[in-house]
């Protein structure tokens, strides 16, 4: 072939060649930052809380007092309620079931004010949810997941013993919900309530509430985590401690957080209990705070200065016996950001902003680019990942999806429905942000759950056997098996989620791609409450889809 022909030829050979090159370069740029996907356009409402369940629908929904959804009721219902600040007739849903798998929704109908609520699922998989606004302050609410069209929120008003506005929920071992806290309430009660001549008081003062409130309130939606030993661990503002709830103690105060500046709503961080490992020798507890606003910002964005928010996450390991936060920064500030752990045990925060604090227009410079924060480095342990398109500020939400993917929705930073004349207008889209992990780079080693015995009942101490296959299997070393309880989120706090790595005995070969993973369920119901769980097989760090087990 004559070099003139060759000079001829290059430019067909690079275009036939260009998509091979493309498709590389988009791969790798997912397998390094992952990638966003639009999942709908609009759900008509604005996801202000979100809880994923074991039917793998989502419940979500914003508040009632907000003027006209772009949802209608289905059925010709409508919501008849004359306490209602904005509507006395409305015929919209404020409340969507959205279905995962075929990516539909249906309206739900919710009568009480659900704004800046709360929520935990039972052992049974009901999400009870608790409190409000106006008349949905003492409310109780109870959604029981169901396989065809027919379940529907279930109300029972006034049987809160305070107003529960900002609170907290965390579904304690017993299988009982402590609700701690929210606006002016220096207390917690217990739920179901059981009343009996020997019972407690229907609500609990809890002066360390008080001692942490100041004028802008930063110790709303306080962050509570459910510890190893059946304590709880109760961050608010700026300070921290180990709390008995079962004898209305405090055990022991853990150092502020370093810098002195608040945490919580409207400040907004986030945090995260991580991954309790049950093949360590002693079972650790550590808990992370990220992001936040500095002291003032909520007055300041008042008067249209906008503050940047903090950059810092702290680290604070509860079960070492003095222990102290460890600070490290964040590769940019964030306020309001959502904060999840993935199924590799890897923590992703999502959403939010870099100037002001969470309210009605207190939040400007949206951070678009989610960051991965990986525990178990020692170096580099922050990763900036790809921007999305959509900014999501006040009242936006996250939760993990049993497919490995983040759903996030939400993003209300005018009163009701605003889309026109304003900077960030209400958002009622869902997007997915997809991980490294789920990149095709990965498929050769990503594993896929076949079979889990006892009918995917994981027992306290019971041995359990998980079948699984993987095309390139590298050691019994590489993999590990985790179960994860999918969060109630709101208000950039994933309340009851936690994470468990199951003590793994071995793993043994079967034929052809087709391994078993001998795992023993969790050793208590402090470690793990009973109730629903997504169980994930992770293989060289990159995790299956999950499977849904209850632990009982």
């Amino acid at each position: 072939m004559s070099t003139i022909t060759i000079m001829i030829l290059i430019p067909f050979i690079l275009a036939s060649l260009f998509p091979y090159f493309e498709a590389q370069t988009l791969s790798s740029t997912f397998a390094n930052q992952g990638q966003w996907n639009l999942v709908q356009p609009s759900v008509g409402i604005s996801a202000m809380h979100m809880q994923l369940l074991h039917n793998d629908k989502i419940i979500m929904f914003d508040r009632t007092d907000f003027g006209h959804s772009y949802l209608p009721l289905s059925n010709g219902r409508c919501r008849m309620d004359p306490n209602d600040i904005a509507l006395k007739v409305d015929c919209s849903a404020h409340s969507v079931l959205y279905d995962v798998p075929t990516n539909t929704l249906r309206p739900l109908m919710i009568q009480t004010d659900t704004w800046c609520s709360s929520g935990s699922v039972l052992p049974n998989g009901t999400l009870i949810q608790t409190g409000g606004y106006n008349d949905g302050e003492r409310s109780i609410r109870m959604f029981t997941p169901c396989f065809d069209e027919t379940c529907d929120w279930v109300e029972f008003p006034g049987l809160l013993s305070q107003r529960r506005w900002y609170a907290t929920n965390q579904i304690l071992p017993d299988a009982r919900v402590i609700v701690v806290g929210g606006r002016r309430q220096f207390n917690y009660e217990f739920l179901p309530k059981t009343p009996s001549p020997n019972s407690s008081p229907s609500s609990i003062p809890l002066n360390f509430l008080q001692q942490t409130s100041d004028r802008s309130e930063n110790n709303l939606y306080p962050f509570v985590h459910l510890l190893p030993d059946g304590n709880l661990f109760i961050f608010a503002n700026t300070k921290s401690v180990l709390f008995d709830y079962k004898q209305n103690s405090v055990i022991k105060e853990f150092p502020p957080i370093p810098g002195g500046d608040p945490r919580n709503y409207p400040s907004s961080g986030s945090s995260v209990l991580l991954p309790l490992d049950e093949n360590l020798a002693s079972l650790e507890a550590e808990v992370v705070v990220c992001g936040g606003a500095p002291r003032g910002s909520f007055e300041s964005a008042a008067r249209g200065n906008f503050v940047q928010a903090l950059g810092t996450c702290g680290r604070i390991k509860v079960t070492d016996p003095n222990p102290n936060w460890v600070m490290e920064n964040m590769p940019m500030p964030r306020a309001m950001g959502d904060m999840l752990l993935l199924p590799n045990g890897d923590v992703v925060i999502t959403n939010g902003v870099g100037a002001g604090t969470a309210g009605w227009e207190h939040g400007h410079d949206p951070v678009l680019t989610p960051v991965l924060f990986r525990p178990s480095e020692t170096v580099n342990r922050f990763s900036v990942m790809a921007p999305a398109s959509r900014p999501r500020l006040y009242h936006s939400s996250a939760v993990l999806l049993r497919d490995g993917r983040v759903l996030v929705g939400g993003s209300n930073p005018h009163v009701f429905y605003n889309f026109t004349g304003v900077e960030y207008p209400t958002d009622l889209s869902l997007e997915a942000f997809s991980p490294p992990y789920l990149a095709l780079d990965f498929d050769p080693v990503r594993p896929t759950i076949r079979y889990i015995t006892n009918n995917n009942v994981l027992g306290y101490r019971v041995f359990c056997y998980v079948t699984f296959t993987v095309p390139n299997f590298a050691s019994a070393s590489e993999v590990s098996v985790k179960i994860v309880a999918p969060s109630f989120t709101t208000h950039s706090f994933g309340q009851n989620q936690r994470m468990v790595v199951l003590k793994l005995s071995g793993v043994t070969y079967l034929a052809g791609e087709a391994y078993y993973a001998t795992v023993v369920g969790p050793s208590t119901a402090e470690i793990a409450p009973p109730g629903y769980y997504l169980l994930f097989v992770v293989h060289k760090g990159v995790p299956s889809s999950g499977s849904w087990v209850q632990v009982m």
